[in-house]
């Protein structure tokens, strides 16, 4: 019988790394992260104090549960403080050379048989990953989206060596616990929802640098016509245009289909360092 999931750790601290943070601190968990350097450090604890005090003002939490919540949080640059975490996500850059670094790390601290070793990865097979480690039945794929704390669904994905038991410790945890709905894909590129989405990005990016529609024609089309919450090209500069290109060219090269390579506007903006709205402009410009 496994134990209850208490002690969380999480690699990579940008903004899904820092939302998973954040999300399992204000369900009483302790959280271990683990940064690059005392800069990265400094950073994250920002953006993880901004989120509570932004949900504070709105009167979505008291000034008690925002203290208890960041007091469960804590920052290393050692690795070695994941040793006792029963849940470790990896929530680094979509670049499986990384993903394959931290996994090689946490797999050799984290020694507990059932503990949870989990990758955030939008479009990287988990097979791929867990290869990188001793014991590739722990490795699970969880993808979290973002905001993390706000959105309810997580996809859930197993390799072909990944054990039954961690893959229902996951589900327990993430519906039991975090609250989250859990759908299960299989182990392809993109798995569910990016298999949907990543084309559609894509294709709008590819109808405005043919020049057949402005970028607010573009997204009118899909808000005003369709019904969508928000158009293609303001979600792509939502989820950040670098992230859009990394899922697109993972897909790409795993699957060889053109309508998941990144075009060359794409390229270019990326390039440019023109990511979206975490960069201040993207398809649009935001203050």
């Amino acid at each position: 019988m496994s134990t209850v999931i208490k002690r969380v750790g999480v690699v990579g601290c940008g903004l899904m790394g820092s939302g998973f943070a954040d999300l399992c601190a204000s369900a009483g968990l302790e959280v271990n992260i683990v940064v690059s350097s005392g800069a990265s450090a400094a950073r994250d604890r920002a953006r993880l104090v901004s989120s509570y005090e932004r949900r504070l003002r709105k009167g979505k939490i008291t000034e008690a549960e925002r203290d208890t919540a960041q007091a469960l949080i804590s920052f290393s640059d050692d690795p070695d403080t994941l040793s006792d975490c029963q849940f470790v996500l990896e929530a680094v850059g979509e670049r499986l050379v990384d993903k394959e670094a931290v996994f090689g790390t946490i797999d050799r601290i984290v020694t507990d048989p059932q503990a949870v070793l989990a990758t955030n990865t939008s479009s990287i097979p988990i097979m791929k990953i867990a290869q990188a480690t001793s014991d590739p039945s722990r490795v699970v794929g969880v993808h979290f989206f973002n905001p993390a704390p706000v959105m309810p669904l997580v996809e859930l994905i197993g390799s072909l060596h990944t054990a039954p038991e961690t893959i229902d410790r996951a589900s327990a945890f993430v519906t039991g616990t975090l609250g989250k709905k859990v759908i299960r894909g299989q182990d392809r590129p993109g798995f569910v929802v990016n298999a949907l989405l990543i084309p559609y990005l894509l294709g709008a990016v590819r109808m405005l640098e043919s020049g057949a529609a402005s970028a607010e024609e573009i997204d009118q089309g899909m808000t005003l016509g369709c019904g969508h919450p928000m158009g293609p090209l303001a979600l792509a500069d939502m989820i950040g245009l670098d992230t859009i290109a990394a899922i697109g060219e993972a897909m790409y090269d795993e699957l060889k289909e053109p309508l998941y390579a990144p075009p060359p506007l794409l390229r270019r903006m990326v390039e440019g360092e023109l990511v979206g709205k975490k960069a201040g402009q993207g398809f649009y410009r935001y203050e």
